[in-house]
């Protein structure tokens, strides 16, 4: 009788035990699938950026240090949208900033300090852990005029204008992104399109500084941006708008936030494959005489942007921008020479400003 009932004490804290069991299992499925539909503050989509206003002016009277009074102000904004969903990333950005200053002088009163208009966007598909393949497309120009400001009678002649460069760069490559920090963009397979569109009506009232017999306003920036190609007679040929190139690009971007401080920064390197060189004869020593535009491979184009912002007091901002060029082909005058050289502007500022 003992023994029947030992039995059947034991069957029964076995059935409770495979219940609890069961039970708890059940459980932790439920768990799981509630863990699932949890929102964990990942969003599709990313908008983040600056802009602002920073202005500054100098009064002076009877400053025997001398100077003039002057008012400046640049307007500025630099914006991301970054969407990723799975295996698909696309990231767009604009960097887009304007400045004039206007000094109490006889001539050249009003002058523009900055402008800049940089537009880029990728798509890309994960194909490996933080590596994508990508397309890319990007244009660089600016909103307004361009002038050197002589001091001379206000007579500023032109030397850029919207689409008076514009650089267009369309490619296919490998991204790689290992957070939404960083990138390296790597491409064997891009295109370069250099771009000088000036309508015939420009109205500028100082034509007569670009001599039609020179070609006018039109062949004056088509030969300063290097737009051009040799004919059959070895002679520039200005009747294209566009140098269009293909070629090898390598670009690389941070985009950080610490708390109240932004960092905002794009570099990129391109190089073409062809080389526009030719020998067109023979000088008195006997010595080849070529034709060359210095757009071959090995030489490299750089555009390099840094942007840092600091927010404080909610409303004000301190910001520091930078930008630095260096084009083959493009010639810069000074000293009554004229070669390619690094192009470098800076502007430092306190004003107005929101980062988000």
């Amino acid at each position: 009788m003992m023994v029947c009932m030992l039995a059947a004490t034991a069957m029964y804290a076995q059935d409770v035990d495979k219940a609890k069991v069961q039970s708890q299992a059940n459980a932790a499925k439920s768990a799981q699938g509630e863990l699932k539909k949890v929102d964990t503050g990942e969003k599709l989509w990313k908008f983040s950026g600056v802009t602002g206003l920073n202005a500054a002016a100098t009064g002076l009277v009877n400053w025997a240090a001398g100077g003039n009074n002057n008012v400046n102000g640049v307007v500025f904004g630099r914006m991301r949208l970054l969407y990723h969903k799975g295996k698909l990333a696309w990231d767009s950005n604009a960097d887009m900033e304007y400045g004039l200053s206007y000094i109490d002088q006889p001539k050249d009163k009003t002058q523009k300090s900055s402008d800049k208009l940089n537009l880029s966007s990728k798509l890309g598909y994960e194909f490996s852990k933080g590596w994508y393949a990508t397309a890319l497309a990007g244009i660089s120009t600016q909103f307004a005029l361009g002038r050197s400001y002589n001091g001379l009678d206000d007579k500023n002649p032109v030397i850029s204008k919207f689409m008076a460069p514009a650089y267009t760069d369309l490619s296919v490559g490998i991204d790689w992104k290992p957070n939404d920090i960083f990138s390296v963009y790597m491409s064997p397979i891009a295109g370069r399109f250099t771009t000088v569109l000036v309508s015939e009506g420009t109205n500028d009232k100082y034509d007569y500084l670009y001599p039609v017999a020179n070609g006018g306003l039109e062949q004056t920036l088509k030969e300063k941006y290097a737009v051009w190609k040799y004919d059959a007679n070895n002679q520039k040929d200005y009747s294209l708008n566009t140098r269009a190139e293909l070629g090898f690009s390598l670009k690389g971007a941070i985009n950080y936030t610490l708390k109240d401080l932004k960092v905002m920064t794009t570099f990129g390197l391109y190089t073409p494959y062809s080389w526009d060189k030719k020998e067109i004869g023979r000088n008195g020593h006997n010595r080849p005489l070529y034709r060359d535009n210095n757009r071959r491979f090995g030489n490299f184009d750089v555009d390099w942007d840094v942007a840092l912002s600091y927010q404080f007091l909610k409303c004000l901002q301190a910001t520091l921008s930078t930008s630095l060029r260096y084009y083959n082909g493009v010639m810069i005058d000074k000293d009554g020479y004229s070669c390619e050289r690094v192009q470098f502007k800076s502007v430092l500022g306190v004003g107005l400003g929101y980062s988000f």
